[in-house]
Order: structure tokens, then sequence, then C-alpha cells
């Protein structure tokens, strides 16, 4: 078995990269333009058109669901649709209570505020948090010890969206206060066409559909991933071809990169290979999983597994993970016949 890589790099994270910014240009800024995630369109567009009507803020809104789907360009576009300022932020950065009020007696009355990773926010920062979503209020404390008194400073009526890969995380009197709570989900190889080859027309790429259909098919239903791909494979059309991504310049490109036909990497089948050659395909418990490849249980759960589990290569079983026959399969190699 090979020596397991565990590259935060890799050209099929779900997660954002260093080299992602190029994507922020391909984002679009309307309903009408964003492709996919239907249900959850079709009822923002009500809620923001019954807003905009009343000429009140929009309800707060959570975004949740894996990473890459688009919770951060969804956010700008209610904030567009509504017609008011985007102020972005996210969990980590915001350290103090006092980081917090800054940030909300800064917005406009209907402004969006976006913090993403909300599920990362302290509990003190919270707490300041959930008088600001009900009440349009900031109650501060000044001083400390004997003489510490509280304040209450009136803020404009605002709209609070959170993203957030891990929901259950959020604390249950933080996620009450949503007004609108929204999943998104992993995207057809349909509707990653349709991603793609509006990346293409932008980039301005040539694509087949069949080239778009064989990129769309291994990006993990994730649109970060699709648009890294097509980057990618667009170097070897340019180089190896006439700058014209077919299915077969797109396959051979996939190939040369070690993302397979069902969008796994390297990575992902040598964590598959260790779960069978070192624990006979399971049960193998996270902790144990974790120190055998030497990374971290959250980036497991986090990062490795959920593509793993939506195939149905790996389950969680009270008594761990363990590799069903689909994974034995994919890898060649014979399943244990009980």
């Amino acid at each position: 078995m090979e020596d397991i890589v565990f590259d935060e790099e890799r050209l099929v994270t779900t997660n954002e990269q260093s080299g992602d910014e190029w994507q922020y240009s391909l984002r679009p800024h309307h309903l009408r333009e964003y492709i996919g995630q239907e249900k959850v369109k079709e009822n923002l567009d009500i809620f923001i058109k019954a807003a905009l009507k009343r000429s009140e803020a929009l309800d707060h809104v959570l975004l949740y669901g894996p990473p890459g789907l688009g919770k951060t360009t969804l956010a700008g576009i209610i904030a567009n649709e509504l017609g008011v300022n985007f102020r972005v932020t996210s969990g980590p950065a915001i350290n103090h209570s006092g980081d917090l009020a800054a940030l909300l007696t800064n917005l406009n009355e209907h402004d969006v505020l976006f913090i993403d990773e909300i599920h990362r926010l302290s509990r003190n920062v919270e707490e300041v948090l959930y008088s600001a979503m009900e009440d349009y209020a900031l109650d501060i404390v000044i001083g400390k010890g004997p003489s510490a008194r509280s304040i209450r400073l009136d803020i404009a009526p605002f709209t609070l969206i959170g993203a957030t890969t891990r929901a259950g995380a959020l604390a249950a009197p933080l996620r009450d206060r949503f007004g609108v709570i929204s999943r998104l989900e992993y995207y057809k190889p349909e509707e990653l066409v349709l991603v793609i080859k509006r990346a293409a027309d932008i980039l301005d790429i040539k694509i087949e559909d069949k080239g778009a259909l064989e990129i769309a098919r291994r990006s993990r239903g994730t649109p970060r991933i699709a648009n890294r791909l097509l980057k990618r494979v667009r170097d070897f059309a340019q180089i190896t071809g006439d700058g014209l991504v077919t299915d077969s310049i797109a396959d051979d490109a996939l190939l040369r990169l070690e993302v397979d036909k069902m969008g796994l990497d390297r990575t992902d089948r040598c964590m598959l290979e260790a779960m069978i050659k070192k624990f006979g395909g399971g049960p193998v418990g996270i902790d144990t999983l974790a120190a055998a490849i030497s990374e971290e249980n959250d980036t497991i759960e986090d990062v490795y597994e959920p593509y793993l589990l939506q195939l149905g290569y790996i389950n969680r079983t009270p008594r761990g993970r363990v590799v069903t026959r689909a994974g034995y399969e994919h890898l060649g190699i014979p399943y244990p016949e009980m």
C-alpha cells in the first residue's frame, strides 16, 4: 500500500484553497443566475419579495450544508436582491463581543451581515448576538467589578445570514433565532454541467457537452471542485489538443491528475486501502483510524468521510467505520465473504 499523504491542497477538496480567489469572478449576482438549489431559491425569492413589499428587514437566514456548494455566493445574492450593503466576516474572526458590537453599530437599515462558520463563535459573542437578532439592540457591560454597569444601544434593523457546515454544532438558542433555515444539497451531474458551461463561457474556454459532463461526474457534487477541475483540464486541452475540452481530453487529464471516474483522488483511495489492509475493512473506530493515518478526527469526519459515505463506499456503525462491498469493488479488491 502506498504511503498516505494528506495534502491540504488536494484538487478535489471541498474546502476553499489559497489559489481559489479566481473563482470569485464566476459568482452569480442574482437568483436567476444561480444554478441549482431550486427549492431554496424559490423560497428565498418569496421571502425577499415579501420583505421588500413590507419595507422590512428580511428574517435572519441560516444556510447550512457541505462546503463548496455556494453558501457565501447565495448570501451575496440575497443582499443584491434586497438592494442593501453586504458585510462579510467569520466566526473565528470575531474574538470579543466588542468586535461584534463594532460591526453591528456600523450597519445601515436593512443591511446584511454575513457570518461564515457561525458555529465557531465564542459563547460570549453569541450572547451579545441574541438581543441583536431579536430586539435590534445591544446589551453592553461597561467597566468591571462593583462599578460595572450595563447599557442598551439600539441598532438599525438588519439581516444576519449565518453559514455553517455543522448545523448541529450551533447552540439551540442561536439556531432558534433564525427565521429562515435552508439546507444546501450536493449538486446532480446535470446541474454541474450548467455550472461548468457558465464558467467556461466567462473564462472563454471552448468545451463540448460531453466534456462538461465528464468533469461534472468527477466533481463530487460540488461547484467549487467543478470549477477547479475545469481550470486544470483547460491546460491539458490547450497543450495536448486544440483548446477544445472534449470528453476524451477531460478523461485523460483527470486520470493524469489522479482523479478517477467517481471523483476519488489518491488520498481517498489510500484511506480506503488503509481501512481494508490494516483493519480488515473494519469496523474501525475514528480514534484508531485517525492515529493510523496521522490525521485529526475532525478532518476525517468533515473532509474525507462525507463523499465516501455519499457513494456508499463506507458505513458508520456503532462499532466504527466499515468498508462496504462497493468500496472493495472500486479498488478492485475481492470482498471477503462470510
